[in-house]
């Protein structure tokens, strides 16, 4: 019985006290080392087309002054969380994706790192990103305060944006799911066709925000430089 909607998130399965729903993080890990030393497949080729797109666009999106590999850091960001969205999607395997200790995990020390970057090597630069061209110079002290919040947002709007998207789509799944007894056959067959579509929603939320939490780090990097 489930005593709290939001039950279905937390992570129970323990043993000697320590929370074992956490190792759903390291199954992608598994999937990956294959393409090492098996003959390539179809998945694998796919695979690599979509890195190798993704590594074109992330050079754009850095620009020339972007030092060469850094490219790397985002699609490895990429492909963890793509993984773990997916796998949050099989029945029983723990999404570590809707949780915000994993998230902002991801997110804060990769901008913290940005900005000690940014404000060691360029910090005439820095400053200058406070106050946008153009601005009059009364209104100067306030964009200053504004582009400072912003900035110091930006690890939790990645954060919370992951997880809120993740976090909703399985509610949704698991709402519907707990109606089912108590439906008719008709019902239920109508209710399963929703159910699946949601599913094909959620698989392509799972590459969404993935893609969007992997392009944002990238521009928040291309910041500083």
């Amino acid at each position: 019985m489930m005593t709290n909607l939001f039950s279905v998130f937390d992570p129970s399965t323990t043993i000697l006290n320590l929370s074992l729903n956490w190792l759903s993080t390291f199954l992608g890990l598994l999937l990956i080392p294959a393409s090492f030393w098996l003959i390539p497949t179809r998945f694998q080729f796919l695979w690599n087309s979509i890195l190798l797109t993704l590594h074109k666009e992330f050079k754009t999106l850095l620009g020339p002054t972007g030092h060469n590999g850094s490219t790397f850091i985002f699609i490895s960001l990429f492909s963890m969380i793509v993984f773990n969205n997916f796998l949050g999607l099989f029945p029983y395997i723990f999404t570590s994706t809707s949780h915000l200790t994993l998230t902002l995990g991801l997110a804060l020390p990769l901008w913290l790192s940005f900005m000690i970057y940014g404000w060691i090597n360029h910090t005439q630069h820095m400053f200058a990103h406070l106050v946008p061209q153009g601005t009059p110079a009364v209104l100067m002290p306030f964009m200053v305060c504004i582009e400072t919040i912003s900035n110091v947002i930006r690890p939790g709007t990645l954060a919370v944006r992951l997880a809120a998207n993740m976090i909703a789509g399985h509610l949704l799944l698991t709402l519907l799911g707990n109606t089912g007894p108590s439906l008719s056959y008709i019902m239920v067959s109508l209710l399963i066709g929703a159910q699946i579509a949601l599913l094909v929603l959620e698989s392509a939320v799972a590459i969404i925000q993935s893609y969007v939490f992997a392009v944002l780090s990238t521009l928040y990097s291309s910041e500083v430089n």
